[in-house]
């Protein structure tokens, strides 16, 4: 026990599940964990309290986990499904003078910086507005008891990242939720890392996500001692493929609590 600690706010793909206007078995299923927000993580230590993504489901997150305090926020890539709860963050810098962190890479802090610019213009420093304080992260970062690492991954064309997380000097936790390959330099990062979270969007290939297939085989070669699969689509009905999976592989859902 490092007193390491991950909370799933949202382990759904871009649409979420149930799917607008869907009726198959997956959305109709009445299994909590098949009921899937927007991907998203907390992590927290003795002494940080950090998100990981900020999707349209972030209100609702926050106030199902109980969130009140964030230390700092880091973004994986600025697609609509992880970056358009932002606005919401603005109850995290209540005070006129209050900003909270914001940590990515300089691509996707330019591209909050064109979706959200009444937010980054210093026009609006009043009482109530999210006043964010960008950090560009594109090597290693240490904050708080924690050292991050961005892994670069492929994801379709836009530049996306997933993050390794060393606490009290070891490779504790990885997670990437959207990717579809992972570049050798990541791999080699990723060695020895002890819990990791992975795309796997469903069965059957997809052009820019993991299938489950394609996270197995990346579990494999890594070998943590357990893998869970996020960023799920309805095609996945949790108890049918769950018991498909090898030992140390799970499907995440909502609300999952792990202590590293």
């Amino acid at each position: 026990m490092t007193g390491f600690e991950v909370t799933f706010l949202g382990t759904g793909t871009s649409v979420g599940v149930p799917v607008i206007g869907c009726g198959c078995e997956t959305c109709r299923s009445e299994d909590p964990r098949d009921r899937r927000l927007r991907s998203s993580i907390l992590v927290k230590t003795p002494q940080l309290c950090l998100l990981v993504d900020s999707g349209p489901d972030l209100r609702q997150q926050c106030l199902r986990e109980g969130i009140t305090t964030l230390d700092g926020v880091l973004i994986t890539h600025p697609h609509a499904d992880h970056v358009m709860g932002f606005d919401d963050l603005r109850r995290f810098t209540p005070g006129k003078d209050d900003r909270l962190r914001v940590f990515a890479s300089t691509p996707c802090l330019d591209a909050l910086k064109r979706m959200f610019f009444y937010m980054f213009n210093n026009a609006n420093r009043f009482p109530g507005y999210f006043k964010p304080e960008p950090h560009v992260l594109e090597e290693k970062l240490g904050i708080g008891d924690l050292e991050i690492t961005p892994i670069a991954v492929e994801h379709g064309n836009v530049e996306c990242a997933g993050f390794l997380f060393r606490h009290e000097e070891k490779p504790v936790f990885a997670y990437l939720p959207d990717c579809k390959r992972i570049p050798r330099a990541g791999m080699e990062a990723l060695a020895g890392v002890g819990c990791l979270v992975i795309d796997a969007l469903r069965p059957r290939p997809h052009p820019t996500h993991m299938s489950i297939d394609e996270a197995l085989a990346v579990a494999a070669e890594l070998a943590p001692k357990q893998t869970w699969l996020t960023h799920v689509s309805h095609e996945v009905l949790h108890s049918r493929e769950q018991d498909s999976l090898p030992d140390g592989v799970d499907i995440a859902y909502d609300g999952l609590q792990l202590m590293l």
